[in-house]
């Protein structure tokens, strides 16, 4: 059973961006499915440099509308995309010097930082997005 599903709450209005947060949801859910399997370091560390590079792509797609359509919020939402790149390459580290393990912990972490970041900070942007010609 996936860790976490999207729904319709999840949308933001613009399909490419929904598009890629369904592909983040899924990510979340293979390593999820990954770590519950017991997959050992050949496995996990492929899934968790997917996840990382998807999440640099999906955040530079938002930013890119941010700055094309002058979004208020750009700075603040930036840095919040920022803080955390940087928490996910400090698991990514930690996890490859066998410092930590993939826990529940870490998903769960994952997965609440994304659902509350869409629903939260990037459903800000849904209207103003829409009006100005992104759907």
């Amino acid at each position: 059973m996936p860790l976490v599903l999207w729904d319709d709450s999840f949308s933001v209005n613009v399909k490419e961006i929904d598009s890629q947060h369904q592909a983040l949801f899924d990510l979340i859910n293979k390593l999820y499915e990954a770590m519950k399997k017991g997959q050992g370091k050949e496995v996990l560390p492929k899934i968790i440099d997917e996840l990382f590079l998807y999440v640099e792509k999906h955040f530079s797609t938002e930013e890119k509308y941010f700055d094309r359509f002058n979004y208020p919020e750009t700075e603040n939402h930036k840095l919040e995309h920022y803080s955390f790149l940087k928490k996910v390459s400090e698991f990514k580290k930690s996890y490859e010097n066998s410092e930590i393990a993939l826990t529940i912990d870490v998903i769960t972490f994952l997965q609440t930082w994304l659902t509350n970041h869409i629903k939260i900070s990037d459903k800000k942007y849904s209207q103003f997005f829409n009006e100005n010609g992104l759907k």
